[in-house]
């Protein structure tokens, strides 16, 4: 031990650098690949229905959440390696430096000399995205139309997998019609002085099955938007089922009815009481206060090693000192240490902003309602509701199923 550490002394700063970034790297990549390797054993060795949801979940619903997982973690292994995997190799292979000189010829050809540092910072940008999209396409192309598709998510066709960063030029957005569940929600938004102006439905069916709801706007000018697929009323796939029900005999009949996606009113409106008990709890606020003060905080530091040059050594940069390379080295690499351990944090905080966030739907009364959406988003999403703790723990920003069935459940028998 000694020795080694007198041959880590021994060596140049920028070495010790380089050497502690890949490290810490394979590092967080062998804990991350543990803790999945403990969830997969828990997909792969529950194969019946806790008796909590026994009565509420049936057994063919389970197995498929079941698969569906196991294939995504399965999935979520391989990339993972091969991303490590690639990571390390432009590493080691000094592809950083390569591509900024190349963006450098690129430019000069083009009439920019050394002093252009943006254009060159620009084409360096262009080429590392164009290198990471051809890199990533095969996985995302694997996991859009092999996994979605297998267990019946993918909506889309090739032209419109970008979608969901652009959702609202794709989406479209319809006035939630007039009628009982809109006078619910505008009178539940009342009664907590939210200041909503609209209710939109989004047709999200069109390029997923998976459910949501969520809230924007800023000061008195907020507007709830639900995808059609958390309601029932709306859901294109009971639409489907309900076209196709001529022909059928009793006892598809009651399969289909048991397996209609969406939520009733009044668990649509406990879903939206727990969203809006965000807004009134101030979770969104604190979280914009805290993304400010870690952006200060990086910055700051960011300030301070920019002029570092043996930083910028370390990942074979000896003569130049580009600011947008510093940029990915400090953010990137040198700030992966706090990265983790932030994360971690959040996801703590997080997590006790949506007990928090059910424990204010429970105050509206929306204990039990809230209590039967959790399950069929739960069963729409095809959700795993047992999960390994230490994975849960590290991974998830929402407490697992049980956790917040049984925390409403004690609050349905009070």
């Amino acid at each position: 031990m000694a020795l080694s550490g007198d041959l880590w002394a021994e060596l140049p700063v920028e070495k010790r650098i380089f050497c502690s970034v890949l490290l810490f790297s394979w590092a967080v990549y062998l804990w991350e690949a543990f803790l999945a390797h403990r969830q997969r054993r828990v997909y792969r060795t529950t194969t019946h229905v806790p008796q909590e949801l026994g009565q509420i979940m049936d057994s063919e619903t389970f197995e498929k959440s079941r698969l569906y997982q196991l294939d995504k973690s399965t999935f979520s292994f391989w990339s993972g390696l091969y991303s490590e995997v690639e990571g390390t190799m432009i590493l080691l292979c000094g592809g950083i430096p390569f591509l900024w000189n190349l963006s450098g010829q690129i430019s000069g050809r083009a009439g920019f000399g050394p002093e252009y540092e943006i254009v060159q910072s620009l084409l360096f940008l262009l080429l590392a995205t164009l290198f990471s999209a051809v890199t990533g396409l095969p996985w995302s192309l694997y996991n859009t139309f092999v996994i979605e598709e297998k267990h019946g998510f993918n909506q889309q066709v090739l032209v419109t997998i970008y979608a969901d960063y652009i959702a609202p030029l794709f989406d479209k957005f319809i006035p939630l019609p007039e009628g009982e569940l809109k006078q619910q929600i505008e009178t539940m938004a009342k009664s907590i002085d939210f200041p909503l102006t609209k209710v939109y439905v989004v047709e999200g069916s069109k390029r997923s099955s998976h459910s949501n709801a969520y809230f924007y706007g800023f000061f008195k000018n907020k507007r709830i938007v639900l995808f059609d697929t958390l309601l029932e009323d709306y859901s294109a796939l009971n639409k489907e089922a309900a076209e196709g029900e001529g022909g059928e005999n009793e006892e598809t009949k009651s399969k289909t009815k048991n397996k209609k996606q969406g939520c009733k009113n009044e668990e649509v409106l406990a879903v939206l009481g727990h969203e809006l008990g965000h807004w009134k709890l101030g979770h969104t606020v604190k979280n914009i206060i805290i993304s400010q003060i870690n952006s200060f905080l990086c910055f700051f530091l960011f300030a301070v090693l920019i002029g570092r040059k043996e930083l910028f050594a370390a990942f074979g940069f000896y003569d130049t000192q580009p600011t947008l390379i510093g940029l990915m080295i400090i953010f990137q690499f040198i700030f992966s240490p706090y990265n983790e351990v932030l994360s971690f944090c959040l996801t703590v905080l997080s997590r006790q902003f949506e007990f928090q966030a059910d424990a204010f739907a429970k105050e509206l009364g929306k204990a039990k309602d809230l209590y039967s959406a959790l399950i069929k988003l739960n069963k729409d999403n095809l959700g795993f509701p047992v999960s390994d703790w230490i994975f849960s723990m590290w991974h998830y920003s929402h407490p697992p199923l049980l956790e917040r069935l049984q925390a409403l459940k004690d609050a349905k028998q009070e």
